[in-house]
């Protein structure tokens, strides 16, 4: 990997005062599902000359250090089907040893964990989020479109065992699995894991209509309660979701709701793509691109100037509305983004 290490500079900081410390990196488009929220049966995928090399990815992410970024969360599409993926966390972890970044972290559909488990856990990754709707075979392929749910429970039990907290991300779809909410929490919680609800997010042309799929997490979390009792929690990671405690179970749910409630207020992040695209906000079109500085220079001048210029224009938040007469948000789906 790339050891250039960019100079100290002063931190960044968006147009609304918000000190930006939690960078999310995809590594690739590609994932080895087709998600129905996520992604079109029949994708098109970037060709590699567009695609970020490791090395790239590992000096973007070392430009970010440099300017007070302290979270690091790798992404895909899903990000271990990425060849040799790992030689990226082993050059992430450098920053861990010497305490210029807090975290790494992963977020995964886990199909590919129990290959990789320990040597996540090697490179210096306490904690990852394996995304997981459902615990009924049937429905897991379906929501998947070929998914199988028992590598991704044999991933989740490796990675648990390799000693990675695990938090399960679970996306609410409005006839598909609001009746498993109470048994996703139990059995997540029978195991140490927190899980965090998701509303479904508008981004990207799908094959059927969002209005379809959006459940409000108001109506998930008051059919919760009628069985759980939950109180406010102060615990936080860095991301949007809002936990609470369980006491019946001792257990934390999270809820991220960015159309019930925005959580916009105290956004520390940005997103780049894997063609190395910085978007300032998940849920608006403006962007910067970070290649061409990238491969321009082997100075980080060019690239630090460039993530500057973008942070300046950082909005306050996003626009999201689900409407049967309403656009998606933005054209990109959730894989191209970065999860």
């Amino acid at each position: 990997m790339n050891a250039h290490a960019p100079p100290a500079v002063q931190p960044l900081v968006d147009p609304f005062g918000r000190a930006i410390a939690y960078v999310r990196v995809s590594v690739t488009d590609r994932c080895d599902y087709r998600c129905v929220y996520c992604m079109s049966e029949d994708m098109n995928f970037l060709p590699k000359r567009d695609v970020l090399s490791l090395e790239e990815l590992d000096r973007l992410c070392a430009a970010f250090v440099g300017l007070g970024a302290r979270r690091i969360r790798i992404t895909g599409g899903e990000p271990l089907v990425r060849r040799n993926v790992m030689s990226l966390f082993h050059g992430l972890s450098r920053h861990l040893a010497v305490g210029t970044l807090d975290e790494v972290t992963l977020t995964t559909n886990g199909s590919q964990l129990a290959r990789f488990a320990r040597e996540l856990v090697d490179c210096g990754v306490k904690r990852i989020n394996v995304s997981l709707d459902t615990l009924d075979p049937l429905k897991f392929r379906h929501v998947t479109r070929w998914g199988d749910l028992g590598a991704v429970l044999a991933g989740v039990n490796a990675g648990s065992a390799a000693g990675l907290k695990v938090k399960i991300n679970t996306v609410a779809l409005k006839g598909f699995n609001e009746d498993e909410a109470l048994s996703l929490v139990e059995w997540a919680h029978g195991r140490g894991f927190d899980l965090t609800f998701i509303e479904v997010m508008p981004l990207g042309a799908m094959e059927r209509d969002r209005a379809d799929q959006f459940l409000p997490l108001t109506e998930l979390r008051a059919r919760l309660e009628s069985s759980l009792s939950m109180t406010p929690s102060s615990y936080a990671t860095g991301g949007p979701a809002r936990y609470y405690n369980v006491k019946e179970t001792g257990g934390r749910i999270g809820f991220i709701t960015p159309l019930t409630h925005n959580f916009c207020e105290n956004c520390n992040r940005v997103r780049v793509t894997c063609t190395g695209t910085l978007y300032m906000c998940l849920g608006q079109e403006d962007a910067a691109d970070l290649r061409e500085p990238l491969r321009r220079s082997t100075s980080d001048a060019p690239l630090l100037s460039a993530i500057r210029a973008a942070i300046a224009r950082k909005p306050k938040g996003h626009d999201f509305v689900i409407a049967r007469s309403a656009s998606p948000a933005t054209e990109r789906h959730m894989n191209t983004t970065g999860g």
